[in-house]
């Protein structure tokens, strides 16, 4: 049997907590990647390392790499620069694995590409190449102008999806040489036309189990679908009690199951709605949404969750996790019908992703 470990991300460091093989008595590792910000956790079930994106204004740019469950760690940020007379990138957003390389998605937006586990990094530069970044330009959302979600085809290596906020979701079909912006039917609600071909501000993007063509997104402005490889999509949000949110999770299994945080609009603070903190899950691919806070605080609970700290386990039933911005942590190992906190007085979550080990 497997036991389940939360890899989690914060404003001071890393944590990794294991819940042993019953996903119960959580214990807390103490602060690693040298107590850096980090953003996003990842595991490389082929290698068995975990790797860590991160930085600051003031260190800039690195990826972390553990090849023993987080009890030792190597960085590196060689190539992670747009050169001498590009912008400087303070942090990295997102790594994901995949395919034998390793992706990292930055600030200002842009993805970079590693062939040998981290340790030297190369521009994908055709992303940042697209005609929109000139025209009409890509303007940067109220975190920055960053490129936080990276969702690799699972058997074919040269498709690739993308998300910018807030620019929209591109896709590549050829390995990075070309990408095209995939956000018809996305709503830039801010915007004077509010159906640009990029401008949209997406939250989070993921893949539904067994079926690449099946995305779904959390947008700035509603929670969408597609069937058809992004190229258009349907808005979802009915049922919800904001279009508004950023953290979004896929079922492990269940193509047309996933999970969203609803927040309150940004004039009124991005937390949860009304102080009653709830998580909100699909069985229909969005035709239905049903409420799930049993566990959950109802009252005075004024917190917000980023769209990186979410996330399930291939548990049966699936668990799911979500981290808050004011260090609490929260888990289901019932699919969502019921909630305990996993930890608290943790720094601001803004990461979490679930793995099994042996």
């Amino acid at each position: 049997m497997t036991r389940t470990l939360l890899l989690v991300g914060t404003r001071k460091g890393a944590f990794v907590l294991d819940g042993g093989r019953d996903r119960r008595g959580w214990s807390v590792s103490e602060p690693l990647c040298e107590g850096w910000p980090i953003h996003d956790l990842q595991w490389d079930s082929s290698t068995g390392s975990i790797y860590a994106g991160g930085g600051s204004s003031w260190y800039g740019p690195a990826v972390f790499r553990s090849d023993d469950l987080g009890k030792s760690w190597t960085h590196s940020s060689e190539g992670l620069t747009y050169g001498d007379d590009g912008p400087k990138i303070p942090t990295v957003w997102n790594v994901t694995p995949a395919h034998g390389s390793i992706f990292a998605g930055v600030e200002p937006a842009g993805l970079f590409r590693s062939d040998d586990g981290g340790k030297t990094w190369t521009h994908v530069s055709a992303l940042r190449d697209h005609p929109s970044r000139e025209n009409p330009g890509w303007t940067p959302g109220a975190g920055g102008l960053i490129l936080h979600t990276i969702v690799p085809h699972p058997t074919d290596t040269d498709k690739m999806w993308i998300a910018i906020s807030a620019v929209g979701t591109f896709a590549t079909e050829d390995g990075g040489t070309s990408w095209v912006a995939r956000n018809r039917g996305v709503s830039a609600c801010f915007q004077p036309d509010p159906y640009p071909e990029t401008g949209q501000c997406v939250h989070k993007l993921v893949m539904a189990a067994g079926d690449p063509d099946s995305l779904y997104q959390q947008n700035h402005c509603g929670v969408y679908r597609s069937r058809d490889g992004g190229s258009s999509w349907e808005d979802i949000s009915a049922g919800l009690p904001s279009e508004f949110g950023f953290a979004m999770a896929a079922h492990p299994r269940d193509t047309e199951a996933a999970w969203v945080i609803p927040l309150s609009h940004p004039e009124e603070g991005r937390v949860a709605p009304d102080g009653a903190l709830a998580v909100w899950r699909t069985r229909n691919r969005g035709d239905a949404w049903e409420r799930q806070d049993r566990g959950l605080p109802q009252e005075h609970a004024y917190v917000g969750v980023l769209r990186e700290a979410m996330s399930t386990d291939r548990g049966d039933p699936a668990g799911v996790y979500f981290g808050t911005s004011t260090g609490q942590l929260y888990g289901s190992t019932d699919e969502g019908a019921s909630w305990q906190m996993v930890a608290d007085h943790l720094p601001p979550i803004w990461g979490v992703q679930a793995i099994e080990v042996d």
